[in-house]
């Protein structure tokens, strides 16, 4: 990841890395790696997919501090975090690296390391300028996915719906989670139609992840249920807006 320091720890990688490659890495500039639970690292071998954000900084009078959280999304479904904390403990002296699973340790190594009194631990410069944090992501259930996705796209009747392309990936979800979307309302409220939207958030084999957006409404014109589905939340909704003014 690219950090908004000049003497940040990390240079952007030339191409990405696969999680075991993020995890040795990480491990091995760790000058304290052997302290973690044997129990994380054994859950870490089946990690599909890695990701590292900043998550503080402090840079003073040629002292510097970074914290990154490292999260492993596991083929369970669940998510791991490792925390990173980065420093000099004299101006311009080397960096050092340590690593820990619990966020309480980190903080109480971060308390110990020579930094301004008045630099309260985790508060971000006024002059950084990160990244807004993204959204927590789906909580995955291992289940018959494959299967869900195989119905989902079955009663699907919109003839724009998703092909064989998505279906041929579909088969190789195995867990899966559906959430109803809020946000900007379709005009289709507007004049009494039943309409509720649905993502389907599927994970397959690889790490790789798929939202599907499926539309159930009864703006049809003899007012029955109908289902739609469409590979964006915009597509879905623009889908709606349409039946709303052809039924005015």
């Amino acid at each position: 990841m690219s950090v908004p320091y000049e003497t940040a720890a990390y240079e952007p990688s030339e191409s990405p890395e696969s999680p075991e490659e993020e995890l040795a890495r990480l491990l091995g500039r760790a000058m304290n790696s052997f302290e973690l639970p044997e129990e994380t690292i054994r859950r870490l071998d089946c990690a599909l997919a890695h990701d590292s954000s900043l998550h503080s900084a402090h840079h003073s009078a040629g002292l510097h501090r970074e914290t990154y959280r490292h999260s492993w999304l596991l083929a369970d479904g669940a998510a791991l975090t490792l925390w990173e904390l980065v420093h000099n403990t004299a101006p311009g002296s080397y960096p050092q690296h340590e690593v820990y699973a619990d966020e309480t340790e980190l903080r109480a190594a971060t308390a110990r390391l020579p930094l301004p009194p008045d630099a309260p631990d985790f508060e971000l410069p006024a002059l950084v300028h990160l990244s807004p944090i993204p959204e927590p992501g789906p909580e995955y259930s291992p289940d018959d996915s494959a299967d869900h996705g195989r119905r989902l796209l079955r009663r699907a009747e919109n003839p724009d719906a998703p092909g064989p392309e998505i279906a041929a990936l579909l088969r190789t979800a195995f867990a899966h989670q559906i959430t109803q979307a809020f946000g900007r309302p379709c005009r289709a409220g507007r004049i009494g139609l039943g309409y509720s939207l649905y993502e389907h958030a599927f994970l397959l084999l690889d790490g790789e992840e798929l939202s599907l957006w499926e539309v159930e409404h009864t703006a049809t014109p003899d007012g029955r249920h109908m289902c739609e589905v469409y590979q964006t939340e915009n597509a879905a909704r623009a889908a709606m807006e349409r039946r709303a003014a052809t039924l005015r």
